[in-house]
């Protein structure tokens, strides 16, 4: 098939190079000259395993080609994909303003047969509007399509060629066939084919993230309690995991969720459900939830050193928002940074790539280094932010030696408390019994305890 692809952030990059990989000649569409010459020249804006590869093996055979020009590339197409950001407004809204553009300019080229898919993540209604816009700037009769994606960062690949299924909104059998035969190199291991209406594909996309973000909230919230009142969040994740109603994944406790999907499409759905005159208690609440969880480490480094973190050098493993991505929007490290700068502390960071991104922000307020023991080389205590597989065997003979003091917070849980007791480390992990608590193995605190307050419960613990 002929397929196009408009823009080429990290959802059309990767899905117009998996489907150029697949057989189809894809031309990938984005206003950015600089941006395009450089993909000509295989050189990858962003880090995903395993992408830079498939670009340049696409390339070479002629499949993959990249251009500013609608010009050229629209005209005669079978699927033009729009895949542009579709970012936060500060009402919490969808910002449209890049999806519009690209229709208006769509419209210019459109040749009739031309399928036109929305893969931006849009409130539901969205693509009922382009039907609209492109019918009134057309002579011809417009098909609108839905295809939500639901890649990881990190693992995107395999999310697109090994989907779990694929999400398709449609308004005829001609679309949902034409689709399903695009994607059915990637449904080989009979992975389902969805197809549904324009209005529950659109809304697939956010109710799928906020249920992820909402058992990420969840799990925080009762890790905070864990603390609260003496248990051991990896017991009770353990106990309740095994019940294949709840299951394992995202039930990890930590220092919060970030990206560009979670907390734009949880306010986002927020934002829907308030215009539509219902009130968002549950997303509400995975939200504060989730704004508070990012304060976590702050709050124990502030009372481990009495209250007073002026002068003290703390090491940062980790920025980007998760590990094997250097994506830093929304990150929970950020937030834990300019906690310390403002409360007059020395930051000495390091993280496998996402070193760059964050350096455009500080500058030279915090310290960049090349390893991650050069990180704590004299620090009074190491906080771990993001899961990276570096930091989870590391040499803890050389931390120690480097630490002014052998003091680990630990926002990722990476670590058993009893491996750190025994190599001599003040331990301290998110619903973890450690220290005291671990002896004592008993409460603290009242189980009586407001949900406000369990950020600050664990602060006094």
């Amino acid at each position: 098939m002929k397929v196009v692809m408009i823009g080429t952030g990290y959802v059309g990059l990767v899905s117009g190079t998996c489907f150029s990989d697949s057989g189809n000649h894809v031309t990938c569409v984005d206003i950015d000259e600089q941006k395009i010459q450089r993909l000509r020249e295989g050189e990858i804006p962003i880090y995903e395993p395993g992408l830079s590869e498939m670009v340049v093996r696409n390339v070479q055979s002629g499949r993959l080609q990249f251009t500013t020009d609608y010009a050229e590339a629209v005209p005669g197409a079978d699927l033009v994909f729009i895949a542009v950001g579709t970012p936060q407004s500060d009402s919490g809204a969808a910002n449209l303003n890049g999806l519009w553009a690209v229709v208006d300019t769509l419209a210019q080229h459109l040749t009739p047969g031309t399928i036109v898919v929305t893969k931006s993540t849009v409130p539901v209604g969205t693509n009922r509007k382009v039907y609209e816009r492109l019918s009134e700037q057309c002579d011809f009769e417009i098909e609108v399509a839905s295809n939500p994606e639901f890649l990881k960062e990190g693992a995107a690949i395999d999310d697109f060629t090994k989907p779990d299924r694929v999400v398709v909104g449609v308004t005829s059998q001609r679309a949902s066939e034409i689709l399903e035969e695009l994607h059915r190199p990637f449904l080989r291991t009979e992975r389902p084919f969805l197809s549904m209406n324009l209005e529950s594909a659109e809304m697939t996309k956010y109710v799928s993230n906020c249920v992820l973000a909402t058992k990420i909230s969840f799990i925080n919230e009762m890790a905070n309690l864990c603390e609260a009142v003496g248990a051991d969040i990896n017991q009770v994740r353990r106990g309740i995991g095994h019940d294949q109603r709840i299951g394992f994944s995202f039930l990890f406790p930590g220092v919060g969720y970030g990206g560009s999907c979670f907390p734009k499409d949880v306010n986002a759905l927020m934002h829907v459900a308030s215009e539509n005159g219902i009130e968002p208690e549950m997303l509400t609440a995975v939200d504060q939830v989730n704004q508070r969880q990012k304060s976590v480490l702050f709050h124990k480094l502030h009372r481990h050193f009495g209250g007073d973190l002026t002068g003290r050098i703390v090491a940062v493993w980790g920025l980007a928002f998760k590990p094997r991505t250097d994506d830093i929007r929304e990150a929970p490290a950020l937030v834990l940074i300019d906690q310390l700068l403002e409360a007059g502390a020395i930051v000495k960071t390091h993280d496998p790539v996402a070193m760059d991104n964050v350096r455009a922000i500080y500058g030279d307020r915090i310290a960049f280094c090349d390893d991650q023991y050069e990180a704590v080389d004299g620090a009074d205590a190491l906080a771990i932010v993001t899961e990276w597989s570096d930091f989870r065997n590391p040499d803890f003979d050389t931390i120690k030696s480097r630490l002014t003091s052998p003091v680990i917070f630990d926002g990722r849980n990476l670590y058993s408390p009893e491996q750190m007791s025994d190599a001599g480390f003040e331990y301290d992990g998110i619903g973890l019994l450690t220290g005291k608590r671990r002896e004592q193995n008993q409460p603290t605190k009242s189980v009586e305890i407001n949900v406000d307050e369990i950020v600050a419960a664990t602060v006094g613990n």
